[in-house]
């Protein structure tokens, strides 16, 4: 009976770590290094990359995610509040994967979903574009969420977005990549 209680237990008390551990993303375009392409570069503000949205997949959402949202997001942009690259959400529950250029418009996005305002003031995937020096930081995340649909303008903020998405959050997977220009010499 003790051994019994023990693995209830550890049921109950790793129940929701364990399976936010499980949701995860990861991207076929992007090297194992995580350092981003030209295909992810964005093709203006000075740099000359393909801007184009990079593959992603997922597993482990959690059982009640009613909708997924992605963002990306440089949280090194000298701006004093980040660069928000991409805002994708009202995916369905079901969605497990984006194919390259679903926000670049080489691919479509699943019907219903929708594309936020970036940095960039478009409504679909901005590449990086850091300026000369260090090495910036991606941040790819993809929500699951207990709403079905972020009901937002289509010239809502990437900032007001990003609250309904924290708002709303079940769990959340991450992956991080790096993209620098040279110094300037």
């Amino acid at each position: 009976m003790r051994a019994l209680w023990v693995v209830l237990a550890t049921i109950m008390l790793a129940g929701p770590a364990a399976a936010a551990d499980k949701f995860r993303v990861w991207s076929t375009s992007i090297p194992k290094n995580h350092v981003l392409s030209n295909a992810q570069v964005f093709n203006g503000f000075g740099c000359k990359g393909d801007n184009i949205s990079p593959a992603l997949a997922w597993k482990g959402a959690p059982a009640a995610t009613k909708s997924i949202a992605i963002t990306v997001y440089d949280p090194d942009a000298p701006t004093g509040s980040g660069w928000w690259h991409w805002i994708v959400y009202n995916l369905p529950p079901t969605t497990t994967s984006l194919d390259e250029g679903a926000g670049s418009g080489k691919a479509s996005l699943p019907a219903g979903a929708g594309q936020g305002r970036n940095d960039y003031g478009q409504s679909a995937f901005g590449g990086a574009c850091p300026p000369p020096g260090k090495p910036h930081r991606y941040i790819f995340t993809v929500f699951a969420l207990k709403t079905d649909k972020i009901d937002v303008d289509a010239n809502a903020s990437a900032a007001l977005i990003g609250f309904m998405l924290n708002a709303n959050k079940i769990a959340t997977a991450r992956m991080t990549a790096h993209y620098g220009q040279p110094p300037k010499s």
